[in-house]
C-alpha cells in the first residue's frame, strides 16, 4: 500500500486529510513491521503531547477496516502494519519480539480445502509467530 493509495481510499470514504492521519500513515509506511497502538501513541506524542490514545486507536481501527492497515493479535493486543502487496496472495511469519514480518508465498489452504468437501470457504488468514534471526541473536 502506498501513501497515495491510502489517501485515495480515505478520500473515497469522505475522510479528511489531517496532520494526525498524515503522520500516522507516514509512520507506518516507514516501518515494515506490526506495531501496537501504544507504540504508535508514544511516537505521535513526541510532536503532539496532547494527542489522545482514543484518537489514535480510532484512526488505526478505521484504517484497518478500509484495508489500509493489516491487523493481527500479538500477546493479547491488536497490532497494525501497512497493508502489503494485496495483489499477490501470501501469508506472514511475524516476530513476536520486534514485530517485523517475512512473506510466505506458500498457502496451506491448498492442502486444507481437500478436507472441507461440501463447505464453502469465504476467506482465511494464516500467520506463523516466533522470533526472527536478529531477535534470537540478542
Amino acid at each position: 500500500m502506498t501513501l497515495d493509495e491510502a489517501w485515495r481510499i480515505l478520500s473515497e470514504h469522505q475522510f479528511k486529510r489531517t496532520k494526525n492521519r498524515e503522520t500516522l500513515l507516514e509512520y507506518f509506511a516507514e516501518h515494515d513491521k506490526y506495531m501496537s497502538a501504544m507504540e504508535v501513541r508514544n511516537f505521535m506524542a513526541e510532536d503532539n503531547p496532547g494527542i489522545s490514545y482514543d484518537t489514535i486507536y480510532r484512526n488505526l481501527a478505521t484504517f484497518s477496516e478500509l484495508g489500509i492497515l493489516e491487523e493481527t493479535e500479538l500477546n493479547g493486543e491488536r497490532h497494525f502494519r501497512m497493508q502489503c502487496d494485496a495483489k499477490n496472495h501470501h501469508h506472514h511469519f511475524i516476530c513476536t519480539e520486534c514485530g517485523k514480518t517475512r512473506s510466505i508465498s506458500h498457502c496451506p489452504m491448498e492442502t486444507i480445502t481437500g478436507e472441507l468437501s461440501g463447505y464453502e470457504v469465504e476467506g482465511h488468514k494464516f500467520e506463523i509467530y516466533g522470533k526472527c534471526p536478529i531477535c534470537i541473536s540478542q
